[in-house]
């Protein structure tokens, strides 16, 4: 009998489950547990506007439904418990071509101009540990840390292969480290080595070229000194490519009634390591001004050193101007954000928000061009949940961008997401 690979996945993740439940049928490790299932319907059209007579592409447009099965168990009981997660992922095209792919839904061909494949998915198991307040964690994760964040912004998440650890033993205190072997990216279903996002060249990095990471090695702290501040330090090294030390400051100041003043403030050194010559210094801030339902932001970011920002590849880089489409973390740049948010329940409409933002950046040094790189990038987002009826829980997602630049191609994209979770037990 033929079987779909989210059965495949499915069935594989009980089975992993079902295999250790016999020696771990321990009250708490079933009550514990939990599982969703999460659809995302993902429709991205990117329409670029080059200037040159025959662009290479016109357009990338793609439409997919994507499939992400979460099962979490609990940990056995006893001074060390034990517990294993599982993730299930497919992905499945609805609509492509040939002259349309690199939305990076769906997972390419190795051949250049050939047809994205039709399907992809992969399945990832996670042992757990736990000793006190302390969790100890082998095998898939997809880590949330100003370092290193696992990118989830198309149909399914990128992972990582490796080992984590949580603590929490020291009130106010969170620490986190480990070390990460390989990444899955975000529209594949195989495990490779590391590399560094070099931008197209524009963080002006030598020393890179053919070069791959044995690990990435993590370890930082935050600190919550009471419910309006919190300080963190966070160090990361991808092997071969970079050392980074980042420092940041959260404070959240009251000033009367619904109306905060929020400062995000963040600072990351990173330095070679091997034979690159990564040399970097990011100062970024982003200060919102919240008034009931709405919210004002400004925010700044400035790029110092012989290189742009240093980042794993595929991984979102924890800087207040990376948006939609761009990081504004070239060579030398500077750039400001303008942004504001409403939460329409202040107009008797719950589960409706609206996002717009705009940054502008120059002063780029283009390496190997005279002149002076400039680029801005407009967003705005319409969201809505359902809260109740048939259709509760429900996500509707419109997410709109244009990018104007004079060192690399201006374009025009919109995303449409449909997303829905069930609970399966």
């Amino acid at each position: 009998m033929n079987t779909s690979p989210l059965a495949r996945a499915v069935a594989f993740a009980t089975l992993g489950a079902g295999a250790v439940l016999p020696s771990l049928a321990h009250a708490e490790f079933i009550k514990d547990s939990k599982g969703t299932l999460e659809l995302r319907n993902f429709y991205f059209n990117r329409d670029f506007r080059q200037d040159t007579p025959v662009p290479a592409q016109s357009k990338q447009e793609e439409w997919a439904q994507g499939f992400i099965m979460r099962l979490e168990s609990g940990f056995t009981e006893g001074s060390i418990g034990v517990g294993l997660d599982a993730l299930g992922q497919l992905g499945l095209k609805l609509d492509s071509s040939p002259d349309r792919t690199g939305t990076g839904l769906l997972k390419p061909d190795a051949q250049a101009g050939q047809p994205a494949h039709d399907e992809y998915s992969e399945l990832g198991l996670t042992a757990k540990l736990r000793a006190s307040k302390s969790v100890l964690k082998l095998g898939t994760l997809a880590p949330k840390l100003p370092v290193v964040q696992a990118n989830d912004t198309r149909l399914l998440p990128q992972t990582f292969s490796g080992g984590s650890l949580n603590s929490l033993e020291i009130d106010g205190l969170t620490f986190d480290g480990g070390r990460l072997r390989q990444y899955n990216q975000r529209n594949s279903s195989d495990y490779e080595d590391m590399i560094l996002n070099s931008a197209g060249g524009r963080r002006n990095f030598t020393g890179i070229a053919g070069v791959t990471a044995d690990n990435f090695d993590f370890a930082g702290a935050t600190y919550k000194w009471n419910d309006s501040l919190s300080t963190s330090y966070h160090y990361g090294a991808l092997d071969q490519f970079y050392k980074q030390h980042y420092f940041g400051l959260i404070h959240v100041l009251p000033i009367a009634d619904k109306q905060t003043l929020k400062s995000d403030i963040r600072f990351a050194r990173s330095t070679d390591d091997g034979d690159t010559n990564v040399d970097n210094k990011a100062l970024n801030a982003m200060f919102t001004y919240t008034l009931g339902f709405n919210a004002f932001g400004i925010g700044y970011q400035k790029m110092s050193g012989d290189t742009g920002f240093a980042y794993i590849n595929g991984t979102d880089p924890y800087l207040v101007n990376y948006i939609q489409i761009g990081d504004f973390a070239n060579k030398d740049e500077k750039s400001w954000q303008a942004r504001y948010d409403y939460n329409f329940a202040g107009l008797g409409i719950p589960g409706l928000t609206f996002m717009t933002r705009y940054v502008t950046g120059d002063n780029v040094d283009l390496i190997t061009t005279p002149g002076e790189g400039k680029e801005w990038e407009r967003n705005m987002d319409i969201a809505y949940v359902f809260q109740d009826g048939p259709l509760k829980n429900l996500g509707v997602k419109w997410r709109n961008a244009t990018v104007r630049t004079n060192f690399t191609n201006d374009l025009d994209e919109n995303r449409l997401i449909v997303s829905y979770t069930m609970p399966l037990w």
